[in-house]
C-alpha cells in the first residue's frame, strides 16, 4: 500500500503563495489563506476524500496546495468515475457534481453551496426533452453536459464542449442519420454545427406540434440529401454570451499580435474571429503549445481560470475590460470548501431510476474518444 506524503504545513503553503501569488493578495491575507488550505487538506485526508477542482475555480481552490484533481467537465466527469475515495467533494456546480452522484451512487458526494446552479442548466427540464422527442421522432439527443440529471435521463448520449463534434459525428453514425437534437447551449450549437458544415433549425417550442414539424420539414426540403442537420434549443450561458466581436476587435488593437482563445460556448460572431476555440482544458494545454508560447495570449472564457494561467505563464493576459466572473463557480471558496467538509454538507441525491437513466448518457460521452 502506498503511503501517502506528509501534508504541507502553513508555513510551506504560505512560503509557495508568496512566489506564486503574491500579485492578487497581501502577505497577511497569503498567510491567512495558507492556514485554510492546510486544514482543507487535512479534512481531505482524514476523511478519505478526492476534490474535483473544476477550471473556473479561483486561484486559491485550483492550486496545487489544494488536494485534489484539475480539469474540465469531461476530465472531471472521468475521474468521477475512476475514484476509490468514500467522498467526492465537488468544486463547480450542482450539475457536475450530480454528473458525480449518477457515477458514485454509493459515495457521498457534496457541493459547497446550493446556490450553485447553471443558466444553461436551468434552460431546459426533461420534459422539454420529451416534447422535442414527440416532435422529432427517432432523431438521437446529445445533451451538453451542462445539464442537471432530469435532463440527462431522457437523452441518447451527452458531450462536453471538448468532444462534441465527435459524439455528434457518434450519434448519427449509431442511429444511421444525419440529423440530431443539440441542446440546450444554441451557440456551443452553432459552432459545432458551422465546424461540420452543418444547417441548424431551432424550433418554436410554443407552437404546436404540426406546424413545427412542418416548418422543419420545409426548411430541410431544400438541404443537400447528406447535409448534417442539428435540431436546436435557446439555452445561453449568462458568462460567454457577454462577449462580443467588438471585444475581440478592441483587443487585437491594444495589444497587436495577441493570440486569442475563446471557449464555444461564446457567440459564433465571436468564434469565428478569434485563433482558436476548445474546452478549458484544451485552452490550458493549447498556451504551452510551440506556436503560442511566445505570444501575449487573451482568453474568453471565465476569468478565473485566466487568474491562475497568468500567475503560471507570464505571456497570459489579464484584461479588465473582457474579465468575466460566473457568479454561480464564485459560490466556491475556502470557506464553504472547508464548511462543506466538516459538516459534510452539502449531500447530493439523485432518485435511483433517475439515476439509472441519466448514467448511459453520460458514459456513452465518456466512452468516446
Amino acid at each position: 500500500m502506498t503511503k501517502n506524503p506528509p501534508l504541507l504545513t502553513q508555513q510551506e503553503i504560505y512560503e509557495q503563495f508568496k512566489i506564486k501569488y503574491s500579485q492578487y493578495s497581501p502577505d497577511f491575507e497569503l498567510l491567512i489563506k495558507a492556514g485554510q488550505v492546510e486544514k482543507l487538506n487535512r479534512l481531505v485526508r482524514e476523511k478519505n476524500a478526492v476534490i474535483l477542482k473544476h477550471n473556473y475555480m479561483s486561484w486559491d481552490l485550483q492550486c496545487d496546495e489544494v488536494l485534489g484533481i484539475r480539469g474540465d467537465s469531461l476530465e472531471l466527469s472521468r475521474k468521477a468515475g475512476e475514484t476509490e475515495a468514500d467522498i467526492i467533494l465537488f468544486l463547480g456546480v450542482k450539475f457536475m457534481a450530480e454528473t458525480a452522484k449518477v457515477l458514485n451512487p454509493k459515495k457521498t458526494v457534496l457541493i459547497p453551496s446550493l446556490k450553485a446552479g447553471c443558466s444553461l442548466a436551468s434552460s431546459i427540464a426533461g420534459a422539454d426533452v420529451r416534447k422535442l422527442k414527440q416532435m422529432f421522432p427517432g432523431i438521437p439527443v446529445v445533451a451538453y453536459v451542462n445539464t442537471d440529471a432530469d435532463t440527462k435521463s431522457e437523452v441518447d448520449v451527452c458531450c462536453a464542449s471538448g468532444n462534441a463534434s465527435k459524439v455528434v459525428q457518434w450519434a448519427m453514425k449509431e442511429w444511421k442519420t444525419n440529423k440530431v437534437i443539440f441542446l440546450p447551449d444554441k451557440f456551443l450549437a452553432q459552432n459545432v454545427a458551422r465546424e461540420m458544415g452543418a444547417d441548424i433549425f431551432f424550433p418554436n417550442v410554443s407552437a404546436d406540434a404540426t406546424t413545427t414539424t412542418k416548418e422543419f420539414a420545409l426548411r430541410t426540403k431544400h438541404i443537400a440529401p447528406k447535409t448534417p442537420i442539428f435540431i436546436g434549443w435557446e439555452g445561453k450561458c449568462e458568462v460567454h454570451e457577454k462577449f462580443t466581436p467588438e471585444d475581440v476587435d478592441g483587443l487585437r488593437h491594444d495589444f497587436p499580435g495577441v493570440y486569442i482563445m475563446a471557449h464555444p460556448e461564446c457567440p459564433p460572431e465571436v468564434v469565428k474571429k478569434v485563433d482558436f476555440a476548445g474546452s478549458t482544458g484544451e485552452m490550458i494545454k493549447n498556451v504551452t503549445s510551440p506556436d503560442v508560447q511566445d505570444r501575449q495570449v487573451a482568453f474568453f472564457t471565465e476569468c478565473a481560470m485566466v487568474e491562475i494561467l497568468a500567475a503560471q505563464h507570464k505571456n497570459v493576459l489579464q484584461v479588465c475590460s473582457i474579465q468575466k466572473r460566473c457568479p454561480h463557480m464564485a459560490q466556491n471558496n475556502l470557506e464553504t470548501v472547508i464548511e462543506a467538509l466538516e459538516k459534510m454538507q452539502y449531500k447530493i441525491t439523485v432518485p435511483e431510476d433517475l439515476r439509472k437513466k441519466a448514467e448511459l448518457p453520460i458514459r456513452r460521452m465518456i466512452a468516446v474518444k
